[in-house]
């Protein structure tokens, strides 16, 4: 299995029902990939987006997001949690099908955690517990 990114298929737990990146043409389940989009705009692309993404985390005041140095390459149906809005109705911000650029980052002083998420137009911050629970959008914003 071959990505056009670079990372190592064979350690995801994805590798039995993905056919790579290289052989889908940039769309291992259907969606697009932000890794494998900037990869095709030229070598330095990917690594252009990651430092512009975290200087971005960084701007939003959130201590826990000032250590983050790298992110990985999500698929949307592991961050793609439900949201309650204050009008009671029930959101999910990514496309389950798509791979975005995020990671996960431990609250200090607390069991809870923010996610981060982005691609090349928005960038999302939530909080939640354990396995998504009581998932509060901190921030979902154009970026770019």
């Amino acid at each position: 299995m071959k990505s056009i990114c670079g990372i190592d298929c064979t350690t995801c737990e994805w590798n039995t029902v993905c056919k790579g990146c290289a052989e889908s043409g940039g769309r291992p389940f259907g969606g697009t990939c932000v890794a494998a989009e900037c990869c095709r705009r030229g070598e330095t692309a990917l690594a252009e987006l990651k430092a512009a993404l975290i200087a971005a985390f960084r701007a939003l005041d959130i201590p826990e997001l000032e250590e983050r140095t790298d992110l990985n390459a999500l698929r949307g149906s592991l961050i793609n949690i439900p949201y309650t809005l204050p009008s009671g109705q029930t959101v999910k911000l990514w496309d389950d099908d798509r791979i975005y650029l995020g990671s996960q980052i431990h609250k200090k002083g607390s069991g809870r955690c923010y996610g981060v998420a982005a691609d090349e137009t928005y960038l999302a911050v939530s909080e939640y517990g354990g396995n998504g629970a009581d998932a509060e959008i901190v921030v979902f914003k154009r970026w770019n």
